[in-house]
């Protein structure tokens, strides 16, 4: 690594340290000011408070990190283009490719540490971000599919509810079907509702109805009440909207395969959740192309145009994000078309002003 390398990266990291440290704080402040009276009128606890505003630097520092990255590369980069400094590098007999290559091993730290962070560390803080703010700031809000629910068990079982209540474990026109291996129907349970007596370990079937097919004979069985278990967890039926933000890569993984083989209907959901994780690192170099290509070349209007050009590809770079995703989940596309279309375009667009900026 030469000294050249050295004084490039240390800028590269020190600016994208600083910039953290700065927004970080300014973004706890303002979602505490925005959030305080409810968390007043919930009578949220004050240890409650400090770890869900711990777990809210990491979850959002994490969806941030790209952005940035993106514009402390801009700043500290205006600033050499305004000293001349890359003038200078370049008229020693540098190539613009040599230039570039500690803005990549600083993009490669970056990326690692989104990996980690993304795989591992934000699942934990997402749970407790979310479970504070469904319970204090969000009470009541809907954090899970609750019509509608169907569900596979396994090769042969079947459920479906038309509706479920978190809040008393309770699902309403419950069926159950089990089928034979030449898919042929053994019995069929319904009830006008289920729920969980947690004291009995227990599930209770209210106006209970059991039709069973028996070498080829119907046999009917009713109850008023029967209580009974079942091979799966009552919130099983549907998982809250953010279970897949909570699972660690091993974790994730053996969900969404569980969910594919139950026939979940919003599996494209924690696919995308998964997709968005491997992506995330990829924005970094991205992104460090992008701005390096943008803020390599002393313009008249100095850092100012730098930044606001930034700032523009930035928003541009969360809208894409937030469109694609929102058609994964609920019109169909499919989940690697979501996060792959922005990263190409982008990547194009990174490659075309890699070359202008090397002219």
């Amino acid at each position: 690594m030469t000294i050249l390398d050295k004084y490039i990266l240390k800028r590269y990291l020190l600016t994208f340290a600083v910039m953290i440290l700065l927004f970080i704080p300014i973004s706890i402040m303002a979602h505490l000011a925005e959030q305080i009276g409810k968390m007043q009128d919930n009578d949220a606890p004050l240890n409650e408070i400090i770890e869900y505003f711990g777990n809210f630097t990491v979850y959002i520092g994490s969806q941030l990190l790209p952005i940035f990255l993106f514009l402390s590369i801009i700043f500290f980069t205006s600033k050499l283009a305004s000293n001349t400094e890359i003038v200078a590098i370049l008229s020693s007999g540098v190539s613009y490719g040599r230039f570039l290559r500690p803005y990549l091993m600083g993009a490669s730290i970056v990326a690692a540490l989104m990996f980690i962070m993304s795989m591992y560390l934000v699942p934990k803080a997402s749970e407790g971000f979310n479970e504070f703010k469904y319970k204090y700031l969000k009470r009541g809000g809907a954090d899970r599919v609750t019509n509608n629910i169907f569900t596979q068990l396994n090769k042969n079982d079947f459920i479906y509810v038309s509706s479920f209540d978190p809040a008393r474990q309770i699902g309403y026109n419950f069926t159950f079907e089990r089928f034979d291996n030449d898919n042929n129907l053994q019995f069929k349970m319904a009830a006008a509702n289920i729920r969980w007596v947690e004291k009995d370990s227990v599930y209770r079937l209210t106006s209970f109805k059991q039709r069973s097919i028996v070498d080829g004979v119907e046999i009917v069985e009713t109850k008023r009440r029967l209580d009974t278990i079942f091979p799966f967890k009552i919130n099983d039926l549907t998982p809250v909207s953010y279970v897949a933000e909570t699972k660690n890569l091993v974790e994730l993984n053996k969900f969404i395969k569980d969910q594919k083989e139950k026939g979940a209907s919003n599996i494209n959901r924690y696919v995308l959740v998964k997709y968005k994780r491997w992506a995330l690192p990829i924005s970094a170099f991205i992104l460090t192309i992008i701005a390096v290509a943008v803020s390599s070349v002393k313009r008249r209007g100095g850092m100012g145009i730098n930044l606001a050009f930034g700032i523009l590809v930035a928003f541009i770079f969360i809208f894409f994000d937030r469109v694609f995703g929102t058609l994964a989940e609920q019109s169909g596309l499919a989940p690697i078309i979501a996060v792959v279309v922005p990263n190409v375009f982008f990547g194009i667009l990174a490659f075309y002003l890699l070359q202008r900026a090397k002219r």
